[in-house]
């Protein structure tokens, strides 16, 4: 018996796609809705989280993302100036447990395609060129409750939960009357994808010099993913020849592998740029029969990695809550938001901390005091 037998999923993300597996896998009827025309073969690299790994395993899609992406343990400080020097050779926690690498890098389509994979493995149906347009929760006399969803300006039917795993520009948390919304931290983010220099065989960054942060995390035999963080600028309108040009000129007082980095950039690598925002409902995720999760509900700056991993979270806890009960009641959403809010709550006021502390220049602040305490309360399961 499960608490519902039909459910929408705006997004066909990593958190939508992962609500999407573990529903179908207990039988219950599983219709995403993803705007883009078609699964996205465009982007760089993503940094997880033992946390994250453990989740992958427990939707039965770990050993093909393991085999596709990078493991690693641990972090390297390398100081600007000539030769790169590491400074610090630091361990990670392991917040997956004993049993998955404390992290890994991978390319971002490869865990698109691989989680869209299981998830109609597993019996979902996705649709793409699929936007969530309107909704209308009703009830009707001797029915249970329910939503009625509307793609793409049409009737798609009713379901007994629509779940928005629709990303930062979230059209179901508007919908919904939820007025929280992303805002800009104050930094910006350049990123490519390169090939990987034999000697990297783990995240490094380096501090220092004229950027924020500048860093690069291995996502496969041949390949790994380079940032430079920088001071929020508007950089949205520049050329792909001015980004590429940006990166190398921003990127000239790092030594190391930033020299093979900046060969690949020389050679044609893509740069693109985003800001980093923060945002988290403070309040109940849902609104009746929908519920907003991942980053529909919470973003923060990737400075300790933990985005895509509570998004994950987010996913499996609501699914694990949704097929051992047998209501969509209040105690359910009491129990969901128990276990969800303070430990999402936790990562974002983390990370924007770290993010502040560089923009301030505080040579003083813990930072490593910061990122090991979240790393310990993520060891814990969710």
């Amino acid at each position: 018996m499960t608490a519902v037998n039909k459910v929408a999923v705006a997004g066909g993300g990593v958190t939508g796609l992962a609500a999407a597996i573990q529903l179908a896998k207990a039988g219950v009827e599983v219709d995403v809705f993803e705007s883009k025309p078609e699964p996205s073969a465009l982007g760089s690299g993503i940094s997880l989280q033992g946390n994250a790994l453990r989740v992958f395993d427990a939707l039965g899609a770990w050993d093909d993302i393991k085999a596709a992406g990078y493991p690693f343990e641990g972090l390297n400080l390398r100081a600007p100036g000539p030769g790169a020097p590491v400074v610090a050779a630091l361990p990670d926690v392991k917040t997956g447990g004993p049993h998955y690498p404390a992290a890994m890098g991978m390319p971002r389509p490869e865990l698109a395609r691989i989680l869209l994979e299981h998830a109609i493995a597993a019996g979902a149906k996705v649709r793409f060129g699929a936007a969530v347009t309107a909704l209308r929760q009703a009830q009707r006399p001797g029915t249970d409750e329910s939503v009625e969803v509307f793609v793409n300006g049409e009737s798609a039917g009713e379901y007994d939960l629509l779940i928005g795993a629709d990303g930062l520009n979230s059209a179901v948390r508007g919908l919904i009357g939820i007025d929280t919304k992303p805002e800009p931290t104050g930094m910006g983010i350049w990123r490519t994808f390169v090939s990987r220099p034999a000697e990297v065989e783990r995240s490094e960054l380096y501090y220092g010099g004229p950027v924020y942060i500048a860093g690069y995390t291995p996502t496969g035999d041949d390949s790994m993913y380079a940032f430079l963080v920088e001071k929020a600028q508007d950089r949205f309108g520049v050329s792909d020849e001015e980004a590429t040009q940006i990166m190398l000129d921003e990127s000239r007082a790092y030594d190391g592998p930033w020299n093979d980095i900046r060969a690949d950039l020389a050679a044609g690598a893509h740069a693109n740029y985003t800001w980093f925002t923060q945002h988290l409902i403070e309040g109940p995720w849902n609104r009746d029969r929908v519920v907003v999760i991942g980053d529909a509900a919470h973003t923060c700056p990737p400075t300790i990695a933990q985005g895509a991993a509570q998004g994950l979270e987010d996913a499996l806890v609501l699914t694990e809550l949704l097929t051992s009960r047998d209501a969509v009641d209040q105690r359910l959403w009491d129990d969901f938001h128990a276990r969800r809010l303070p430990r999402a709550k936790a990562v974002v006021e983390a990370s924007v901390q770290l993010g502040q502390w560089q923009i301030d220049g505080d040579r003083d602040a813990d930072a490593g005091g910061l990122i090991f305490g979240i790393a310990q309360q993520m060891a814990q399961p969710a």
